[in-house]
């Protein structure tokens, strides 16, 4: 499959530094991928994978024309739109990844989302005050919560951002660990953490915590208060009582959003203690303003891998 581009310009930055798009495409497509002159071609023995190659260099070349330098994220990103869209649709007819992009200002690079699902969960989050996504370990759901978020905030859209997880012992007790109250729950937001880190420099959130424009906090400090003009994130709310999910809901001041994400093949509440995730979900799913995502076991992107042990653990659950 040969792609013929405009001009050598569009041609590098379709290729991306270092030619890091075409190890991408190779890496993900399988076969070949070369680039001369003003062409490109893959060599495969598949003609779908052709058929993908050629939807995913257009889209490559539509972001190139716009001025963007796209990133091998993207070209991910593309490639899973391509993968699930209808025969003879392009990627940006039936999935809009690029509508969907997050721009963090300072950040390290742009978020791209990974599928049409992401996508989905970036834009229901940006067109609504209160939004739920639900999915197992590995989709992105805090990743991607947190990386809004800092936009917001960054882009001076929002003053605020407070990110709150409930504290709940998965099988080792808090007495065990070492330290005051706030050293022993510490771990439990300490992946909030490494979500911005991964974002922005460490700089940027230090400021951000020095000008108290960030608040990291258990659940349990949410009572009482009314945050206005912030977005709130509830990360792990599979873990809430049906008490706590209407007590942090009701913290909703004017101007705020709020994010709330969870997994509910992962609760670690006692027994005989429902969700508030689920009773949440159930409970609104007819209320307007309100959005619902829900990510797959396809939709997994921190490690092939996730995808595999999540599968085994559903069908050992079906037997």
């Amino acid at each position: 499959m040969v792609v013929v581009l405009d001009n050598q310009d569009i041609l590098s930055r379709v290729c991306g530094t270092n030619d890091d798009n075409l190890k991408t495409l190779e890496a993900e497509l399988g076969g070949k991928v070369f680039a001369r002159g003003n062409e490109m071609r893959i060599e495969h023995s598949d003609e779908e994978a052709g058929a993908r190659f050629k939807a995913v260099i257009n889209g490559l070349v539509d972001a190139a024309r716009f001025g963007e330098s796209p990133s091998s994220e993207y070209v991910k990103a593309l490639i899973g739109a391509v993968e699930t869209a209808a025969p003879g649709c392009s990627p940006a007819a039936r999935d809009p990844i690029r509508d969907a992009v997050i721009h963090i200002p300072n950040g390290f690079s742009r978020v791209y989302p990974r599928n049409k699902n992401q996508a989905r969960y970036i834009q229901g989050m940006r067109a609504c005050d209160v939004s739920f996504c639900i999915g197992p370990a590995g989709t992105g759901k805090t990743y991607l919560a947190v990386a809004e978020a800092l936009r917001l905030v960054l882009s001076k859209k929002t003053r605020k951002l407070a990110l709150t997880r409930p504290v709940v012992e998965a099988g080792e007790s808090l007495g065990f660990l070492p330290g005051d109250i706030m050293q022993k729950i510490n771990p439990y937001l300490r992946p909030l953490y490494d979500a911005m880190e991964s974002l922005v420099p460490f700089e940027v959130i230090r400021r951000l915590e020095e000008t108290r424009a960030i608040e990291i906090a258990p659940l349990a400090y949410m009572r009482g208060r009314s945050l206005n003009d912030s977005v709130i994130i509830l990360d792990e709310a599979q873990n809430t009582t049906k008490e706590q999910m209407k007590m942090f809901l009701t913290r909703l001041g004017q101007g705020s959003r709020s994010i709330i994400t969870g997994d509910t093949t992962q609760i670690d509440l006692p027994k005989r203690v429902d969700s508030g995730l689920i009773h949440a979900v159930s409970l609104l799913k007819d209320v307007e303003g309100i959005h619902f995502s829900y990510l797959h076991t396809a939709d997994v992107v921190r490690n092939p891998l996730i995808k595999k042990i999540i599968q085994a653990y559903d069908n050992e659950n079906q037997i």
